[in-house]
């Protein structure tokens, strides 16, 4: 069930590329991505884009662990409050993506260092974020159900990564 939500509703696993590409198929990737990461979206189309996906996860959360009444009524409140948390860090990652796509073919190699150190933050943030929730999250709900919820936040969050990246050129350097 879970997986099919997934996969169906929010569209966010993407198919795996294989490693060894020709230059061909390296070409045509690339020409994809960029295709993809210039194409003019509003930021509004953005923000309803990234409200919807919001209301799928926590749709799947909903599915997918079981809440008493008492719990659901503490639970859903601390649920808001992180996902408010976690929208600022994905804002700022939404903007050094937008940033990236504007910039990755003329990209000096202190920019492209720059770029996946404020990547690798962003990230670090989130991990932080969820961290910071499980204390507060086993208050109201069983250890098994905290970590239900913090799996399935993390599956949802790394299948929705996984769909980001793969629309995301990688940075070209000169070969030798």
């Amino acid at each position: 069930m879970l997986a099919g939500m997934l996969l169906g509703g929010l569209c966010v696993l993407a198919l795996a590329r294989p490693y060894e590409k020709t230059r061909a198929q390296e070409s045509s990737s690339n020409l994809q991505s960029s295709v993809i990461m210039s194409q003019t979206t509003s930021d509004q189309d953005i923000e309803l884009m990234h409200q919807d996906l919001r209301n799928k996860k926590r749709q799947i959360i909903a599915e997918n662990l079981p809440l008493s009444d008492a719990e659901a009524e503490k639970f859903w409140p601390i649920y808001q409050h992180d996902t408010n948390d976690l929208k600022l860090v994905y804002d700022q990652k939404y903007f050094l993506f937008k940033n990236y796509a504007q910039s990755w073919g003329d990209m000096s190699n202190q920019d492209a260092l720059i770029y996946i150190r404020r990547w690798l933050e962003l990230d670090q943030q989130a991990q932080e974020l969820r961290s910071k929730y499980v204390p507060v999250v086993s208050q109201v709900l069983t250890g098994k159900g905290t970590s239900t919820f913090f799996q399935l936040d993390r599956r949802i969050s790394m299948m929705m990564d996984v769909q980001i990246s793969s629309q995301i050129p990688l940075v070209q350097g000169k070969r030798k």
